[in-house]
């Protein structure tokens, strides 16, 4: 079992991991030095386990914080899906009925005059000139 040292508050220790762990017991390290740091610059040196103790319980409140996020949003995420199922299960809905405006007959009859006559129109002038 590798044995790592870390700092904590300017403080060595060194700590027991299991193989491959290392890495990950220096980043839990820093943070925990982190918050360590932020302690000593508020109220001054403190002895060691006090030190150890209030930056742990600042980590576990960033912690539950955290966890309590993660929880608000994995509901969110589960509603959401459970939304999406159900629009991807529904029926397809039923198709639009589009009204399309007819026109009147008698404004079509009174083109076809109006046309028939412009024709008639069109001959006589064309007449007219050829004469």
């Amino acid at each position: 079992m590798p044995e790592v040292m870390i700092e904590i508050g300017d403080r060595q220790f060194e700590v027991a991991c299991n193989a491959g762990e290392e890495d990950y017991l220096h980043a839990a390290a820093r943070m925990l030095d982190e918050e360590a740091a932020v302690l000593a610059g508020q109220i001054g040196r403190v002895p060691e386990a006090r030190m150890l103790l209030m930056a742990g319980l600042m980590l576990a409140d960033k912690t539950s914080a955290l966890q309590d996020k993660l929880q608000a949003v994995e509901e969110r995420l589960a509603r959401t899906e459970a939304e999406l199922d159900q629009l991807r299960n529904a029926p397809a809905p039923e198709p639009a009925r589009v009204e399309v405006p007819v026109v009147p007959q008698s404004v079509t009859e009174t083109l076809a005059e109006i046309a028939a006559r412009t024709e008639a129109l069109a001959e006589t002038v064309d007449g007219t000139r050829a004469g």
